[in-house]
């Protein structure tokens, strides 16, 4: 997400670049047409057994440099070269269907879960089952399942994560008297709380391209009412938007909403979070991602976060959004061997730790990397993922990137202007669902 570090914003262009993705991820559009093609590097039909090419949309400063310090301690180790293939994320992200029917590099870089699941159904992916047998226990059971195809076999090899959170400043709770709420009562009373104190609840930012960061509060929600399997079964058209469960995550969300800074279809995400910064606003849903906005280290260390609160004692707080990035191994890669030896590689500890002293925006995967290196909001990140018994990734990458980004945010971003009962509005995005889903 300059830094990979935030869910992925649903138009080309615009938010954070490095998350760009267009509403037809999974087929090209005029716009990936116009856009510069991504190639495999060095394609041609002979193999170099010394070799692994690989394909990255680590295309900003830092996951670059990040990316770089990993091969060079792969190539030390191994004595294979790695020729890396980097392409700016939104090039990479549009291209990637014909890049992956072609002639791609044997690895290259892309998203678990459902993304994942749908090229390795397609047959674009090679499964990896064998690496996975190399790479050991230092995965929790949540991070396997996210790395696995719907035929039970491992296509993903995972390198780091970030969780989705309450964020608030712990002085501003302090000066305050504020408690950190555990129910969604708590919560509500909180946000009254501060009202009735002068000061904007929530945060609020999801004007032009940053409609995405509104996923962040309905995904929570939905998790906390309903549970992981409804939502995913929502996420994945398994399940009617009119259901009565979808229909209580609105009425739910409403309770909220005159406690969020007005005018959130006018501001970034960035802006919203600056709020949150300048204790202008109480608290923020939002990603780990809001410390690539600190400059001033006495503030990153005034920053806290908790755990979105319990809404149905039978779900609890045992969810937890957490985007996961990694690599996958294309359909007939020219050197498997190496290219295998290679993912072994990242999905390993020391290849973990090369990556993170160089991005330190993101938490490794492996729960042998050490953590040394964390500053407390990592630290604490980590046992928050962790706890988890289910990781959701994020509403457009749990889902068809088409439908969320063309019907879905639409919708909710147009009910939190004039939030009422909500049936109209989901009943306009089941209309929809039939086309992005087929049984």
């Amino acid at each position: 997400m300059t830094q990979a570090s935030r869910p992925t914003p649903l138009a080309p262009g615009s938010g954070p670049g490095r998350r760009g993705v267009v509403g037809g991820l999974f087929g090209l559009t005029a716009a990936a047409l116009a856009a510069p093609v991504l190639t495999a590097c060095g394609g041609g039909p002979k193999a170099d057994p010394k070799t692994v090419t690989f394909g990255s949309n680590g295309a900003d400063a830092a996951p670059k440099s990040a990316y770089a310090a990993v091969t060079k301690a792969f190539t030390r180790d191994s004595g294979l070269k790695v020729a890396t293939n980097t392409v700016d994320h939104d090039t990479f992200q549009k291209s990637i269907t014909s890049y992956l029917q072609g002639t791609p590099d044997d690895v290259f870089t892309w998203f678990a879960g459902y993304r994942m699941q749908y090229f390795a159904k397609k047959g674009l992916a090679t499964p990896l089952d064998d690496v996975w047998e190399k790479l050991g226990d230092g995965f929790s059971d949540a991070t396997r399942q996210l790395s696995r195809g719907e035929d039970g076999k491992y296509y993903f090899v995972p390198l780091y994560n970030y969780p989705w959170a309450v964020f608030y400043r712990k002085s501003l709770f302090a000066e305050r008297g504020y408690e950190v709420p555990a129910t969604w009562e708590e919560f509500i009373a909180l946000a009254k709380r501060m009202r009735g104190d002068g000061l904007d609840p929530v945060a609020s930012g999801y004007g032009g391209g940053d409609s995405w960061s509104v996923l962040g509060a309905f995904d929570y929600l939905n998790l906390r009412a309903n549970g992981y399997d409804f939502h995913m079964a929502l996420m994945r058209g398994e399940t009617s938007w009119t259901d009565q469960r979808t229909t209580r995550v609105l009425d739910l969300w409403r309770e909220l909403t005159p406690h969020y800074q007005k005018s959130g279809g006018g501001r970034s995400w960035q802006d919203a979070a600056q709020s949150l910064l300048d204790k202008k606003t109480g608290m923020a849903v939002i990603g780990l991602f809001l410390g690539q906005q600190v400059t001033d280290e006495k503030i990153r260390a005034d920053l806290d976060f908790f755990a979105f609160p319990e809404i149905d004692p039978a779900h609890g707080q045992d969810a937890v959004e957490a985007p996961t990035d990694g690599f996958m191994l294309s359909r007939r890669p020219k050197n498997e061997d190496g290219a295998k030896k290679f993912l072994t590689y990242l999905g390993g500890a020391a290849a973990e730790e090369a990556y993170m002293k160089a991005d330190p925006s993101n938490l490794a995967v492996n729960e042998r990397a050490s953590t040394a290196s964390y500053n407390p909001l990592q630290r604490k990140s980590a046992e928050l993922i962790a706890r988890a018994k289910h990781i959701s990734q994020f509403a457009d990458r749990d889902s068809d990137p088409g439908f969320i980004s063309t019907v879905v945010l639409p919708g909710l971003t147009e009910w939190l202007g004039h939030p009422d009962d909500g049936a109209a509005t989901l009943k306009k995005i089941e209309s929809q669902r039939s086309r992005f889903f087929t049984a």
